[in-house]
C-alpha cells in the first residue's frame, strides 16, 4: 500500500479547473466490484479498535475502512483542526470522528447520520470515551444530510466520507446505504450547505472521494457551487487502480 501526500497529486492547487482535469476517471464497473465486494458481516456484531479505543458495532452499523481511517488520522494529527470549533461529522457511523473531536476540545460536535442505530452507537461511544467535557457540547442527530440541523447552525468544520461508489455493489439496502448511494448524495450535500448557509465565514469542508465514484463530477459540482478544492492527501493501494483523495474545500470568498 502506498501513501502519497498532496505534493504532485494534482496539477495545480491554485487553478480549480486544472486540478479537476488532473483527477482520474471513474473506474470501470468490474474493477469497482472487485474493490468493493460486499462483506457478509454487516448484520453481525463486530468490534473496531482505533488509537487505543475499543468500539462495538451492532448489526447494521458500518465498520470504518481505509478511507474512513484517512479522515480519522487527519483529525487526530491536527491536519483537520477542530479545537474550539463547531464540527459536524456527517455520516458519523460508530462515532470515531466524534470521539476524536471531543477529545481534542471541539466547541460543539454534531454526530449526524441518517441511520438511528448509528447515531445511538456514536452517542454511547462518546459518552464512554469522552464523557462530559467542559467547553464542548455534543449534539447527536438523526438526519438525512443536514435536513434536521437547526437553522442556527454555523459550522467551522465538516467531514464527509460519502457512500458515493458509482456501481451498485449489493442488493442489500444496508450495504447500499453505506457504500453505493452514488454521486447524488454529495451533490445534495453541497446544495444544502449553500442553500442554508451552514458554513461559518471561514468554514471548511473535508471530503474524501475516490475514483470508484464519479470523482470529476463531484469535484466539478463543488467548484460550480462556489468552493475551491485543495488536495490534502491521496491514497493508492497495491493491486488495484483505486485512488482516494481527501479534499479541503473552502468558499471562494474565503480564499
Amino acid at each position: 500500500m502506498t501513501d502519497r501526500t498532496a505534493a504532485g497529486a494534482a496539477a495545480s492547487q491554485d487553478d480549480p479547473r486544472a486540478l479537476l482535469q488532473s483527477l482520474p476517471d471513474t473506474l470501470p464497473g468490474d474493477e469497482i466490484l472487485a474493490i468493493n465486494g460486499s462483506k457478509s458481516d454487516i448484520h453481525t456484531e463486530r468490534t473496531y479498535d482505533y488509537n487505543g479505543w475499543a468500539f462495538t458495532l451492532p448489526p447494521g452499523v458500518f465498520k470504518p475502512g481505509d478511507t474512513s481511517r484517512i479522515v480519522h488520522d487527519r483529525l487526530l494529527d491536527g491536519t483537520i483542526p477542530v479545537k474550539g470549533r463547531s464540527y459536524a461529522a456527517m455520516g458519523v457511523g460508530l462515532g470515531v470522528e466524534a470521539v476524536i473531536a471531543g477529545t481534542l476540545g471541539a466547541r460543539e460536535v454534531y454526530a449526524a447520520d441518517v441511520h438511528p442505530d448509528s447515531v445511538a452507537t456514536a452517542a454511547e461511544h462518546y459518552a464512554r470515551i469522552v464523557g462530559d467535557r467542559p467547553g464542548t457540547v455534543f449534539r447527536p442527530l438523526v438526519s438525512n444530510l443536514f435536513e434536521e440541523f437547526p437553522d442556527s447552525a454555523r459550522l467551522d468544520v465538516v467531514t464527509f466520507n460519502p457512500p458515493a461508489v458509482s456501481t451498485r455493489t449489493s442488493d442489500d439496502p444496508t450495504v447500499v446505504r453505506n457504500v453505493c448511494v452514488g454521486a447524488e448524495i454529495v451533490l445534495r450535500f453541497f446544495d444544502q450547505i449553500v442553500a442554508r448557509d451552514l458554513l461559518a465565514p471561514d468554514g471548511e469542508i473535508y471530503l474524501i472521494v475516490s475514483n470508484t465514484a464519479e470523482l470529476k463530477r463531484i469535484v466539478g459540482y463543488g467548484i460550480d457551487a462556489g468552493f475551491r478544492p485543495v488536495v490534502l492527501h491521496r491514497q493508492t493501494w497495491e493491486g488495484d487502480n483505486c485512488q482516494a483523495y481527501l479534499f479541503k474545500l473552502i468558499r471562494h470568498e474565503a480564499v
